[in-house]
């Protein structure tokens, strides 16, 4: 399927379920929480992503009417799994019904391969026992070889999450359309693909989700729709 086809066969709610609207920067304001949340209602993103301390006023200011998400061991990954667990927890108890986690990029760096694991293994555990339906792995593309992408993806896997994710987009880069190829390839259908990290564009998530993306993270997920919609227009 090339674009044009995509535009074509995809209208504009469907093509909003691809996004998760994120809110992430450390200058975020609740101000800049009000209008995410309102964008995400307007447009029906898949989920809002906030950070942990404010989630609990989205889950309030928001009321139960759009999906909300949070992140765990942003951004760097490395916490102590105790402290993952802990986050995991406590964004159960305030809501939040997805979590992105950053791998242990350290340890993963280190061949510790083991602790790795666990660390992903144990926060999907906690998650599922805590009503959190989704969880997906940050492994930090910009930083790792050809090989390490590989060998990374299968640890997400081998730990039972649902997604691999391309990168946090505050380290090393964002998602490329050979690691989304890559990520998908490697999946084989047992792990979705989410693509995060300077995508701010429709037809850069576009292309994305036709390299194999499910997901896309961006902190533009209001103009990408207003410009998908205008494309729509135009064929």
């Amino acid at each position: 399927m090339d674009i044009m086809d995509f535009i074509r066969r995809t209208s504009v709610s469907e093509f909003a379920r691809y996004l998760d609207h994120t809110l992430l920067k450390p200058g975020a304001t609740y101000k800049d929480l009000e209008k995410a949340i309102e964008d995400t209602r307007r447009y029906g993103f898949a989920t809002l992503v906030v950070s942990p301390f404010m989630l609990k006023k989205a889950a309030e200011i928001a009321g139960g009417n759009i999906r909300l998400a949070t992140v765990v061991g942003f951004p760097l990954g490395t916490v102590l799994t105790e402290t993952k667990v802990f986050e995991v927890v406590r964004a159960a108890e305030v809501g939040a019904k997805e979590i992105d986690m950053v791998m242990n990029i350290q340890a993963f760096k280190s061949r510790d391969y083991g602790i790795v694991y666990k660390d992903i293994a144990g926060v999907v555990k906690t998650a599922k026992e805590n009503g959190i339906e989704v969880v997906k792995v940050i492994i930090e593309t910009g930083l790792l070889t050809e090989e390490e992408k590989i060998k990374a993806t299968q640890l997400v896997i081998e730990g039972g999450a649902d997604y691999v994710k391309t990168s946090t987009g505050f380290i090393a880069g964002g998602a490329t359309l050979h690691d989304v190829s890559l990520l998908y390839k490697v999946g084989s259908n047992k792990i979705k693909v989410k693509a995060a990290g300077g995508i701010r564009h429709a037809i850069d998530a576009i292309a994305m989700i036709i390299a194999g993306a499910s997901r896309i993270g961006t902190s533009t997920a209001n103009k990408i729709i207003e410009e998908y919609i205008t494309l729509k227009q135009s064929i």
